[in-house]
C-alpha cells in the first residue's frame, strides 16, 4: 500500500489517504505499507505532525527491527522538511547498520 499523510493536498492516484499521524502509524504497524509520503503541518499540532510518524518509524526500526517503507516528504514547511529529512537519514543509517550486523553474523 502507498500511504499519503496530508491535510489539504489532493491524494495522488493509487495512494491511500490518512489525515493524522495515529492513522499512519496504525497502518505502518499492521504491515503492508510499501511507500509513505508525509506532510508536516496537518492543521492540529495537538494531534501531531508528519514528524511524529518519522519518530515512530525510527524507534520501531531501532527497537523492533521494523522494516521501513520508502519515505517521501511533501511538506511546504522548509524547516520541517529539513528536520524530517534528517530523520529519514537516521532511519536509513539504522537499516544499513542492522544489515551490516546481519552480514557479520552470517
Amino acid at each position: 500500500m502507498k500511504l499519503f499523510l496530508a491535510d489539504e493536498r489532493a491524494t495522488p492516484e493509487g495512494w491511500h489517504r490518512v489525515y493524522w499521524p495515529s492513522e499512519a502509524i496504525r497502518l505502518l504497524d499492521a504491515g503492508g505499507v510499501t511507500e509513505l509520503s508525509l506532510d508536516h503541518d496537518l492543521g492540529d499540532d495537538i494531534r501531531g505532525t508528519g514528524y511524529d510518524v518519522i519518530v515512530w518509524i525510527e524507534e520501531a526500526v531501532a527497537l523492533r527491527g521494523f522494516v521501513p517503507p520508502v519515505i517521501r516528504i511533501h511538506s511546504a514547511n522548509p524547516s520541517a522538511v529539513e528536520r524530517m529529512q534528517a530523520g529519514v537519514q537516521a532511519i536509513e543509517k539504522l537499516v544499513r547498520e542492522r544489515s551490516l550486523q546481519r552480514d557479520i553474523r552470517s
